[in-house]
């Protein structure tokens, strides 16, 4: 197996950003609630012997079971809504003995693998209608259970992620941009009715973060965790006002912004570390991102390059989504930061789909260029 590998290969660059993320990530967490720290350092450390272990099976011999990946993730998601744990008012989470775990997480990393042999498979047909209609399927169950938990926001991640898949792998622009338009409108249809419909077109919490978004004056309290969020961020100004801060002028210490260790850990960023710590985040993500695309453009084989691009395009969109909603330029979604946000599953698997697209690099039709 080894002897295909060349190891000049191993991307030192991307091992690099995701490790000095997941730190930076770590001083972040410890800020914002010191409880979690030392979860969050056990998760990287789990991660990372993961990533590392991951990275030498060939890719190629597991994507020949993607089928059994497929079939894992129905039977959590499916497992979720029947025996899952209720936090919130959603039902997400598994409890297997001493684990805990979000099902969700793993099922995007298993639908990229999935995804990732099936349409080198039916690369040839991919344009053909019942080609899509059966990807539409195969895709639609998973995000269906998803949005079920509810999870709207991961639901539209791994939608994207799924969409930018087929585009990549061949999918023609004649279907694309009708299928945009639709995109497009059905959007505006649901703005429409949240706005003209007492009860609107989404969940009653949905329908409410939405026009808590488009009138935050006229919703006051549903409105507050973002437009807190905002004002953390543009307190820190340039510099932050430090790590582990006392000031009482903080809006983090003041206890405004809810869930500052996960979903809004980027307005703990901003306030904390100003403009350059948040640049700094945005840089090791685009970083991370964009090593991933390079390994694709390298691979060996089209499964290898819709692996790099399906977790490319995962962290793109969630980094995206989640910096979006701490801005207050998207609707409150509920989504974490990657690498960043606390949370052990969503942090191990994420250096679980890392390990994949090293393994790819590790294959590749040529060397990089340094």
């Amino acid at each position: 197996m080894f002897r295909n590998y060349h190891f000049k290969n191993y991307n030192i660059r991307l091992i690099i950003a995701v490790v000095a993320l997941t730190i930076l990530g770590i001083m972040i967490v410890g800020s914002a609630n010191s409880a979690y720290q030392t979860r969050q350092i056990l998760g990287m450390i789990i991660g990372v012997v993961v990533m590392v272990g991951v990275s030498f099976v060939d890719y190629s011999m597991v994507l020949k079971y993607h089928w059994i990946a497929y079939i894992a993730t129905i039977i959590f998601l499916f497992l979720v809504l029947f025996a899952g744990d209720d936090a919130k008012g959603a039902q997400r989470w598994l409890e297997v003995g001493a684990l805990r775990f979000q099902p969700s997480e793993l099922a995007k990393v298993l639908l990229v693998l999935f995804f990732a042999r099936f349409l080198m498979d039916y690369t040839e047909e991919l344009n053909k209608w019942k080609t899509i209609a059966f990807c539409a399927l195969l895709g639609g169950v998973p995000l269906l259970l998803i949005l079920k938990e509810p999870d709207l926001s991961t639901t539209i991640v791994t939608f994207m992620m799924i969409f930018t898949m087929m585009f990549f792998a061949g999918l023609s622009y004649k279907i694309i941009v009708p299928l945009i338009g639709v995109g497009f409108v059905g959007v505006v249809a649901v703005i429409y009715s949240i706005l003209h419909s007492a009860e609107g077109a989404l969940a009653g919490y949905q329908n409410d973060r939405i026009l808590a978004w488009l009138m935050p004056d006229k919703f006051p309290d549903k409105a507050r965790q973002q437009q807190n969020s905002i004002m953390a961020i543009g307190s820190g100004q340039l510099f932050g006002k430090g790590l582990y801060n006392n000031g009482v002028d903080s809006v983090k210490n003041g206890n405004y912004i809810p869930e500052p260790h996960t979903d809004f850990i980027f307005a703990v960023a901003g306030e904390e570390l100003g403009f350059i710590g948040s640049a700094l985040i945005i840089i090791l993500l685009f970083i991370i991102v964009y090593e991933c695309i390079r390994t694709a453009k390298l691979a060996k084989d089209l499964a290898g390059q819709l692996v790099c691009i399906g977790i490319a395009s995962m962290i793109g969109f969630q980094a995206f989504v989640n910096i979006c909603v701490v801005t207050g330029l998207m609707p409150n979604t509920g989504l974490t930061l990657p690498f960043v946000s606390y949370g052990l599953t969503s942090l191990v698997t994420l250096y679980f789909g890392i390990g994949f697209v090293l393994n790819v690099s590790l294959q590749a039709k040529k060397f990089y260029e340094i």
